[in-house]
């Protein structure tokens, strides 16, 4: 190998390395959350909370934390399940819920249920954002 074609190696070795994880959410760019829940399924009444990333503000309980999860999890944590996939078929409840506003700075409305495996783990994955797990 020549040594011209070895250096070029080396420089563009750290390029290719990424400094983080694609699915990290920036930590610069701002989140504004509004989280809507229905514990015993729509249309029953809603229970309603606000977060702001970084800042860890908002009317949810432990905000600063929260911004910390959404943080570890990144933006694939609200991505649905994908067509297709094999999920058991476990009920978890009537639990709804939307999230919406900018995550990292991108805007985002994600739905959430319960009507089986797949959704459940989703579901469970954010579980701190809507206060029930069951």
């Amino acid at each position: 190998m020549s040594r011209a074609l070895f250096v070029l190696l080396l420089l563009l070795l750290p390029a290719g390395c990424g400094g983080g994880s694609s699915n990290s959410l920036s930590s610069s760019a701002p989140t504004a959350l509004s989280i809507t829940i229905w514990p015993k399924g729509t249309p029953d009444k809603s229970i309603s909370y606000t977060l702001n990333c970084p800042e860890g503000t908002g009317s949810l309980p432990k905000a600063r934390a929260a911004c910390s999860k959404l943080k570890q999890l990144g933006a694939s944590a609200f991505k649905p399940v994908p067509k297709g996939a094999a999920c058991t078929e476990i009920y978890g409840g009537p639990q709804t819920a939307i999230v919406s506003g900018r995550l990292a700075g991108k805007t985002i409305k994600a739905g959430f249920q319960r009507p089986n495996g797949c959704e459940i783990a989703r579901w469970n994955r954010l579980g701190f954002l809507f206060l029930i797990n069951s």
